[in-house]
């Protein structure tokens, strides 16, 4: 029997074991959801000037800390147990604490799922305030295959708001509608007849539901991916070079980032993107800045204001995700935390956060390899978790 590679030895398995039917459960998703690119073609999100990561802050005492008033537990205990990847919070634009689990190098990127949903809005923002996108627009006016879809008087804002009415179950592990749409996407492996669609093709075959348009928060996926291919109809420009020049390089990245994209080249805005943990705290922190980073008016605050402010309570109450946050909202594929809070922040399946608190400046990223895609549990714990550090000052 061969020696096993350096790659088994440090991962538990031989790199071929890993394929596109379990890519995205443990023990392979630890890996897959740092090495992407590797498992789905992807394009490239340039930044200006590759840079260094700023100095460590480890924050031992912290992380030692009991994950709750009443847990016996430690933080790096609740991380640990919600298979979480990589920890960093900052406060005042400062790093307080950062971690990895074992296995992690900090420089590694991270598939970041439905944050990316909430990386395309900033990306329409932009080009709203520019004068080139108008949310009001009707879908099939910016796609014109979209003609016979659900997505043909659907407006942009619809898209942006989760409020298009669409027949398509959101289901992670659904055999039937979501199975044909993460082949669309290149997320599963090609049927056996070898007749799969692209993505545009599957999404201008989604059908309406029965009410209208801008009805209650109702979370599908399609609805960002539409997005993407509107904001390349909008410009002539693919998204990856959108969001490379009008985000990413303002932003000062210190990395590239990338995102996953179907046979004929369509972005996966609603859940391919993979970055360094530390730019998406970059994010955060210019979103808290009032959309400025490195002197530079990158999101306005009219945008801004509207993303926080402009969500409804009851769409969200009757809407399909109001037990993920009880007194939330939802605006511009952002999520605002309501009630007594400011905080907003932006989630994806398996574990991946960016929350925003105003209040005291404070920005949180957690990235992970969660085996099952949605937990309720551990979405509630870390998010008090959350809550609980930015309330610290």
């Amino acid at each position: 029997m061969a020696n096993a590679t350096k790659f088994e030895t440090s991962n538990g398995f031989p790199r071929e074991a890993i394929t596109l039917a379990n890519w995205r459960t443990r023990p392979y998703s630890f890996w897959s959801f740092r090495n992407v690119s590797e498992m789905v073609r992807s394009a490239r999100i340039k930044t200006a000037t590759p840079s260094p990561l700023p100095q460590v802050a480890g924050n031992p005492d912290l992380l030692a800390s009991p994950a709750s008033p009443s847990a016996s537990h430690s933080i790096s205990d609740l991380l640990t147990r919600s298979e979480a990847d990589s920890f960093i919070l900052s406060r005042n634009g400062q790093l307080v604490c950062e971690w990895h689990v074992e296995g992690v190098d900090r420089s590694d990127p991270h598939l970041v799922f439905s944050i990316s949903k909430s990386i395309t809005a900033l990306v329409a923002g932009i080009l709203e305030d520019q004068g080139i996108l108008d949310p009001s627009t009707p879908v099939g006016k910016l796609v014109p295959e979209a003609v016979n879809s659900a997505y043909a008087d659907a407006t942009v804002q619809d898209l942006l708001d989760m409020r298009v009415s669409l027949d398509f179950d959101e289901s992670y592990l659904s055999q039937e509608a979501y199975a044909r749409y993460r082949r669309a996407m290149s997320w599963n492996p090609p049927s056996a007849d070898g007749n799969d669609e692209a993505m545009l093709s599957f999404l201008c075959s989604l059908q309406k539901a029965a009410g209208p348009h801008g009805g209650d928060h109702d979370y599908l996926s399609p609805n960002s991916d539409m997005l993407g291919i509107v904001l390349e109809r909008a410009t002539g420009e693919r998204f990856p070079d959108l969001c490379a020049k009008l985000l990413w390089q303002p932003l000062g990245a210190t990395s590239d980032a990338f995102i996953t994209v179907d046979p004929e080249g369509a972005p996966r805005t609603a859940g391919g993107v993979s970055c360094r943990p530390h730019d998406l705290l970059a994010v955060g922190q210019m979103l808290i800045n009032g959309g400025t980073a490195n002197g530079k008016q990158i999101v306005s605050k009219r945008w801004i204001a509207d993303m926080q402010q402009g969500g409804d309570e009851g769409v969200w109450a009757r809407g399909t995700q109001a037990s993920f946050l009880k007194t939330g909202r939802y605006r511009n594929n952002w999520y605002q935390v309501g009630g007594e809070s400011n905080a907003f922040l932006a989630a994806g399946i398996h574990g991946q956060f960016l929350y925003c608190d105003p209040d005291t400046n404070t920005v949180i990223v957690c990235t992970s390899s969660q085996n099952e895609p949605q937990t309720d549990a551990l979405d509630q714990g870390l998010l008090a978790l959350f809550a609980k550090l930015s309330a610290e000052v």
